[in-house]
């Protein structure tokens, strides 16, 4: 009975003390009031109920009494009662509404207290957060991003799904000024990268190129900045070891990130040089499932490489064509997929350099340079290389009349067992096999194309104004003609491909008539895009926090 007329005096108390701060004039006068509030945060359950909602209410005006008054704040956010708990969160951002000097210790603790487990406390938790980041978005994002630099793995996660989820999203509203605000994030990220999964530095990425400080109209050095950033996760500086499948992921899945900056205009100089020093001279030695890969991207960025890194990058690349090309049949399948890839990257490289192939290949391509080195011999080179041609052309023309009988044959069974198939697997699987031989079949027609050309002495490579589409890049169907064109209408612009070229439906080269055969098969089929995409990222962290 005593314990009860104490505790009902206790609150008794912590109203009057409530009472006399509203009424006053000047709160200042009232300290000994205060001072009572915040031991009440000591008290009975009642009491710390109470005393968690009258500690923020008069916070601003004792701040010789802040840092007494925050303690007592904290500790009733730990309180083992879930009530308690939630008053207390809920009073969080008061403490430094308007008093901002405390935004990142409190802005510190609700990320620490994201890691509650009951729902209403979790609610409680983020609309805290969301209500301090309204109130100074910078600094509460700068106390944020410090968990996800540094701190407990578990807190790190819960704080990266928060500014996933309630951050990201609201970019425009929280973002002001939209200049000064979009560069410190952009910093605070940079400082978060150190450590990330692939499936985070995507993310980080994807929210980066969302920004209007990197957008389409931005200038070359931000685009830059973010090929800075990926280059920076491939860890380009790093030593190269061919056991490291870790840094080997990596490396391939930022190629693939970087592949439209280039478009943009940014050099993949950094890039292309580390893998002619590091990755071509051991390709024998990379993982089967990375190798193709590697290719299939320096093909996509050969067309933005500059004429001095064409000049480094070529040896390798027709080194390793030559490899892949036999000069006679050795009964061995060849490898479709990498000779394209590689005789696309030797086109575009070639149109950068051209004259660099006449002591490559023995061609006499005339630039009026001395580089041209037209006084000198290499007849033996261009009979080796056109005698690799010949045998391509033989090997890939068999296989393009074999694919297409595959095809044309193989359509009604397609379409039969599309017909057939009961479930979304099943369908997906036919789907699969009809687009894997479509897939094929591009290939061989590519080759064909590509291989022609070089044949004559000085041929003409294939550069950034001739029409090519890569067989793994799918073709966009161009927009529908009207049958009766208005008078004064434009004709709409061609649709471009992933490398910059235009994409149209035409024949590739004269007078192979498999090759117009192959063409005439094409027509009409469904562009599928490339199975499986291009190096997968994987789970767990780099460097200390798991494998990509």
């Amino acid at each position: 009975m005593d314990n009860t007329k104490e505790e009902s005096a206790a609150i008794e108390k912590l109203y009057e003390y409530g009472e006399h701060l509203s009424e006053s004039s000047d709160k200042s006068k009232n300290e000994a009031d205060y001072v009572g509030i915040i031991a009440a945060a000591k008290g009975s359950s009642k009491a710390k109920q109470l005393a968690a909602q009258l500690i923020p209410r008069f916070f601003k005006y004792f701040p010789s009494l802040s840092a007494q008054a925050i303690n007592a704040q904290l500790d009733l956010c730990e309180e083992d009662e879930l009530g308690i708990r939630v008053q207390a969160i809920r009073g969080l951002p008061l403490l430094c509404k308007d008093t901002p000097e405390h935004v990142p210790k409190i802005g510190d603790v609700l990320g620490q207290l994201l890691l509650a487990e009951e729902g209403l406390e979790r609610d409680a938790v983020a609309k805290a957060l969301m209500s301090v980041l309204r109130q100074d978005t910078k600094a509460s994002l700068t106390a944020l991003f410090k968990h996800i630099e540094n701190s407990d793995e578990n807190i790190r996660e819960k704080v990266l799904v928060f500014v996933r989820e309630r951050v990201f999203p609201l970019k425009r509203e929280l973002l002001h000024p939209e200049a000064e605000m979009e560069r410190h994030i952009t910093d605070l990220i940079k400082k978060s990268l150190q450590d990330v999964t692939g499936a985070e530095f995507k993310m980080f990425m994807d929210f980066l190129k969302s920004l209007t400080l990197f957008n389409d109209k931005s200038p070359p050095e931000r685009v830059q900045e973010l090929l800075e950033i990926v280059e920076g996760q491939a860890d380009l500086d790093a030593i190269f070891t061919i056991t490291d499948t870790d840094h080997i992921d990596r490396l391939m899945s930022c190629l693939n990130m970087a592949l439209p900056f280039y478009v943009r205009g940014a050099s993949n100089s950094k890039f292309l040089n580390y893998i002619n020093k590091h990755l071509l001279p051991v390709f024998d030695k990379l993982p089967e499932d990375k190798k193709l890969d590697l290719l299939k991207n320096l093909a996509e960025s050969s067309p933005y490489t500059s004429a001095q890194d064409a000049r480094n990058l070529l040896p390798s690349i027709l080194q390793l064509l030559k490899k892949y090309m036999p000069q006679k049949k050795t009964g061995e399948e060849l490898n479709f997929p990498f000779v394209e890839c590689l005789l696309f990257t030797f086109h575009q490289l070639a149109h950068k350099t051209p004259n660099t192939t006449n002591s490559l290949c023995g061609y006499k391509i005339v630039t009026g340079q001395p580089s041209d080195r037209l006084g000198e011999d290499f007849k033996e080179l261009f009979i080796d290389f056109t005698e690799r041609q010949g045998t391509l052309l033989t090997v890939v023309e068999d296989s393009a009349k074999a694919t297409n009988k595959k095809l044309t044959q193989g359509m009604s069974e397609h379409n039969k067992a599309m017909s057939s198939a009961k479930t979304d697997a099943a369908k997906a699987d036919v789907k699969a096999k009809k687009q894997s031989t479509s897939i094929g079949l591009r290939t061989c027609n590519n080759i064909l194309a590509l291989a022609q050309p070089l044949h004559q002495k000085a041929p003409a490579f294939f550069g950034e104004k001739k029409t090519f589409t890569l067989s793994w890049k799918e073709n966009l169907k161009p927009a529908p003609v009207p049958a009766v064109p208005s008078t004064g209408n434009k004709r709409a612009a061609p649709t471009l491909n992933g490398s910059g070229a235009t994409v149209v439906k035409r024949g590739r080269g004269n007078g192979l008539g498999s090759r117009q055969l192959v063409n005439r098969a094409l027509a009409g089929l469904s562009q599928g895009t490339r199975p499986g995409g291009k190096g997968g990222w994987r789970g767990g962290r780099s460097r200390g926090r798991g494998t990509w």
